[in-house]
């Protein structure tokens, strides 16, 4: 996670973040490459800026990379979450501005994208087929499918607007139902069915704007120690079980995605809210909010809950947080919620964003990534 220390102009800040990022990475004891990164960009005027620069600094070695109108809660023009991996143990495929491929320990990855998808006059639903269909022609160009991925993100804006009748999130959820209903996810190459659906683990979350954007993770092996396992939260109702109230067709992901690889477990954790069973509680209160929030991610994560689900062994913590982001609604909320955050989660690297997130009465969402040892 890198922000710009310096309160210079966009571009100066922007050079500043990438020379900051480099030096991280030659400090490294490996030589590595990043794989995939989200930029925070404060404007969109100043996107075209941005990639010019990321462009220029890594040429031919370009990653997977998402510029997101979401600007950064302390002021700076831009903050960054890179990914990067050793070239020494993995092989990368650069295939272009919307695939990177990452072939490590008989695993390969994909981190695919459907760019930005401006409005043009089309609704919500048609921008939202739009993009899956675009994520589904990436990946099987790659010789991948959507029951191989595992996480999901997709950046609307103007989340909560109206187009008519119905709001712009709902109108996501639908067409992300139908396009699921053709490609089910009752068949997955690394999951046991149990006679389930398993849906990816997904962020649905606000831009400024009324764009959408779409990426994804997805990965396949041969490995008989890498298992998935979707992970439901017992505090909440599982968001495609939500009543009707909420959208006509619910909203179809995992609380989380757990990835075991041998005697280690990657959980993907969605964004998470202030929601008890399937409602918001702590209406107006951005404190108790974000605590409810995290607690919602600790019970998630717990040993507890992996064994409710059929993993014993595993579990997580809060300490086992290898970063967060954290999406802030109304900017005068963001001293507050760094505070809850910064006395729960410690000093890890956590990126401040605001944006709208998927209600109107929610205040805060927060996603991340553990990572937890597998004990046999």
């Amino acid at each position: 996670m890198v922000t710009p220390e310096g309160v210079g102009g966009f571009r100066d800040q922007a050079w500043e973040a990438l020379s900051t990022l480099r030096a991280i990475l030659m400090q490294q004891p490996e030589p590595m490459a990043v794989t995939m990164q989200t930029v925070f960009v404060n404007d969109a005027a100043n996107v075209p800026a941005a990639q010019k620069l990321f462009e220029a600094y890594y040429g031919e070695q370009m990653p997977l990379t998402l510029y997101v109108v979401q600007p950064p809660c302390d002021g700076r023009g831009l903050a960054i979450e890179a990914w990067a991996i050793s070239t020494r143990s993995a092989t990368i495929g650069y295939f272009g501005p919307h695939l990177v491929t990452v072939a490590h320990n008989d695993i390969r990855w994909f981190y695919a994208s459907a760019g930005a998808l401006a409005q043009s006059g089309r609704s919500a639903y048609e921008q939202t087929a739009e993009a899956f269909e675009s994520l589904r022609s990436v990946l099987a160009g790659a010789g991948a499918t959507f029951r191989d991925v595992a996480r999901v993100w997709l950046y609307q804006g103007t989340i909560t607007g109206m187009e008519g009748d119905a709001e712009r999130y709902r109108e996501l959820n639908r067409a992300r139902t139908d396009f699921f209903d053709r490609h089910p996810f009752d068949v997955r190459p690394l999951a046991q069915q149990n006679g389930h659906i398993i849906y990816p683990a997904s962020t649905g979350i606000g831009t400024l704007g009324t764009g959408l954007m779409t990426t994804c993770l997805a990965l396949q092996t041969q490995r008989t120690d890498v298992q998935m396992l979707p992970l439901e939260n017992p505090l909440q109702t599982s968001a495609y079980s939500y009543p009707k109230s909420y959208s006509a067709k619910t909203p179809k992901f995992s609380r989380a995605m757990a990835l075991r690889i041998g005697d280690h477990v990657t959980t993907w954790i969605s964004g998470t809210a202030s929601i008890v069973n399937s409602e918001t509680v702590h209406l107006g209160d951005i404190e108790k909010q974000t605590e409810q929030t995290l607690t919602n991610i600790e019970c998630l994560i717990d040993a507890e809950n992996f064994a409710r689900l059929g993993w014993n062994g595993a579990g997580a913590t809060l300490e086992d947080l290898a970063k967060v982001r954290v999406y802030v609604k109304h900017p005068e909320d963001y001293e507050k919620c760094r505070a809850v955050c910064e006395r729960r989660l410690g000093t890890m690297p956590m990126i401040f964003a605001q944006a709208d997130v998927c209600r109107p009465d929610l205040l805060v969402e927060i996603e991340g990534v553990a990572f937890s040892p597998f004990k046999q």
